[in-house]
């Protein structure tokens, strides 16, 4: 099976969420390839936060809860992130109260935010708070509680209490898995509380991801995929995927 690099990595990434893990001499029988060269694509992979390497291969992160910095997530799939949210802020709409939450693709539609008329905007994340907090036009509510390290984002049960209160016209999501089966789903049960809230509150919810959450699944769920009035991810994504979310009703987006 012989593939360019881009290929030979998604397929890394598939096969090791189907399979739970990727082992390297394996992986370069089946390819033919060096040894070498599966280890520098794995070690590629890692730096997107897609896989986590352990020895003699490689395991999906979603396996292992592992949750990337904001930082590196940040770094990840930037134009594809960009791509996704420039689209979504065309479906803002007459919205007067927005949810933004926290993340990176969630933050790259912040910053692309520039409303004409009053808009209310509550974040459970400081990044969004810092980003909107300056702009004219913009009512910013950020919510309490304790700060997670590596998303800068705020939870457990003052978030929840503070979430109580609001009615949200949009919600705009992120998620670390998507899958019909399973819902969106999270590796931190308090995030999955802080998003599911949201989601109740919201009279639209739109799910903001790239195309590798597709197809994979976390450990808490705080949505099913029907939940979501839109979703939208960029075009790498699987069409398969993309039409069964469609049969469901869901307005799903390739950009």
């Amino acid at each position: 099976m012989e593939l360019y690099a881009y290929e030979r990595r998604r397929w890394l990434v598939d096969q090791a969420r189907q399979v739970g893990r990727i082992d390297v001499a394996e992986v370069a029988r089946e390819l033919t390839v060096a040894k070498e060269t599966v280890r520098r694509d794995l070690t590629a992979l890692e730096a997107e936060g897609l896989l986590r390497r352990v020895h003699g291969g490689a395991i999906p992160v979603e396996r292992l809860g592992f949750e990337g910095t904001l930082a590196l997530r940040n770094t990840s799939r930037t134009d594809e992130k960009g791509r996704i949210a420039d689209h979504a802020i065309g479906l803002v709409g007459t919205a007067e109260s927005i949810y933004l939450d926290e993340g990176s693709t969630t933050q790259a539609f912040a910053e692309r935010l520039t409303p004409r008329r009053p808009l209310t905007v509550v974040t459970n994340s400081l990044p969004i708070a810092l980003v909107m907090a300056p702009r004219d036009q913009v009512s910013v509510v950020l919510i309490g509680g304790r700060v997670r390290g590596k998303t800068l984002g705020t939870i457990d049960h003052w978030a929840l209490r503070m979430l109580e209160d609001f009615v949200f016209d949009l919600s705009v999501l992120g998620t670390n898995g998507l899958t019909l089966e399973r819902g969106a789903t999270c590796p931190d049960a308090a995030v999955a509380a802080i998003k599911a809230r949201a989601v109740s509150a919201s009279r639209r919810t739109l799910l903001v991801t790239d195309s590798s959450k597709l197809g994979s699944d976390s450990s808490y769920r705080f949505a099913q995929a029907r939940d979501f009035s839109t979703i939208v991810t960029d075009r790498s994504a699987n069409e398969g995927q993309i039409r069964r979310l469609r049969a469901i009703g869901v307005e799903a987006v390739m950009v």
